[in-house]
């Protein structure tokens, strides 16, 4: 079994180095899992040369890091599509440049991969809330904070089919965090083709669904009949503190996570939990579009809004009524909690 973790990295030099000290901690831990690191390079200079060479000569040749740079920025869609090409691993782990990565986590891992009915694994991972990580120091996952809150509440790992984890109580972005995914290379390959190239040639981030959604495009039809399997135990970190695109998150939420949605129950998610996932989604509907309006001229996302498709289909969504009260009655709770 072996195991590619994939990481398309972006003008976060510090952040790359972190994450790639942490899996230098888990497999310390675990070295008998056979491991690949592939780091896709879309960043306007060449500062991550000296951190890949650093990082060859501490895993002392036991783990290959395959690197490649872009010689311009191609946008997302392609840097994680590259990235998960350079893998020749039977298992490939997406994580992002900022995520870190337990010290048990291969561990854990070596169990899992044993299960080879299971085409795709959820992943939980930990959201670190505070900013324990300064400075240009590689920082120690073996000193993470003891209560870190996970993505995923719920607390027991289950053997389920691919569109049950199509639920806000696995993950409220429903599979588009791609460090919640761990999946078998070999049918991502033979389902990359469902792509249209010439949308993910726009390398404006999140201008249309295609480049914005590209791994549940090939996940529904890779695995849509698939074993899948609910890992809760959190085998990696989410550092929030690092985001450095908190306004597109609104359109995020209010635009993409419906349309991930649709396109799930285009290709077979069920009736009742479409409506059930739908329905969750837009509970910030009044507030999130209002707040996309309004930085509009700070790359919001406003530009890429379909009134008729985004805002007139799901109005009469009981959330998206209720939308607005919510928001009201959130801020009249922290002003009383404040007060």
């Amino acid at each position: 079994m072996s195991i590619g973790i994939c990481i398309p990295t972006y003008n976060r030099f510090n952040e790359l180095k972190n994450c790639l000290n942490s899996i230098y901690i888990a497999y310390s831990k675990h070295e008998k899992i056979k491991l690949e690191i592939c780091i896709s390079d879309n960043s306007e200079s060449h500062q991550n040369l000296k951190t890949i060479q650093y990082f060859r000569k501490k895993f002392r040749n036991k783990v290959k890091i395959n690197y490649q740079k872009f010689l311009s920025n191609k946008g997302v869609a392609k840097n994680y599509l590259k990235c998960v090409s350079m893998s020749n691993s039977e298992y490939v782990w997406t994580l992002g440049d900022d995520d870190l990565v337990t010290p048990d986590a291969f561990i854990i891992i070596s169990k899992l991969l044993k299960k080879k009915h299971i085409d795709y694994f959820f992943i939980n991972s930990y959201l670190l809330r505070k900013d324990v990580i300064k400075g240009n120091l590689l920082f120690n996952t073996n000193k993470l904070p003891k209560n870190m809150e996970p993505f995923s509440k719920l607390k027991r790992d289950k053997e389920v089919k691919f569109f049950e984890l199509i639920d806000p109580k696995v993950t409220y972005d429903f599979l588009m965090a791609i460090f919640f995914s761990l999946f078998k290379k070999k049918k991502w390959d033979e389902n990359l083709n469902i792509l249209n190239k010439r949308k993910l040639k726009d390398n404006r981030w999140l201008s249309n669904f295609e480049n914005s959604c590209f791994n549940q495009i090939v996940f529904v039809k890779a695995f849509k009949n698939s074993n899948a399997y609910f890992q809760s135990k959190p085998l990696s970190v989410n550092t929030s503190s690092s985001r450095d695109w908190k306004i597109m998150y609104y359109f995020l939420e209010i635009v993409r996570f419906p349309e991930i949605l649709e396109y799930y129950r285009r290709n077979g998610l069920g009736l009742r939990r479409y409506l059930y996932c739908k329905n969750h989604s837009l509970r910030n509907f009044f507030n999130f579009f209002f707040a996309i309006y309004l930085y509009r001229n700070k790359k919001s996302g406003w530009e890429y809004v379909n009134v008729y498709k985004h805002i007139l289909t799901n109005i009469f969504y009981p959330n998206a009524i209720m939308s607005i009260f919510y928001y009201f009655f959130r801020r009249l709770k922290k002003i009383c909690k404040s007060s």
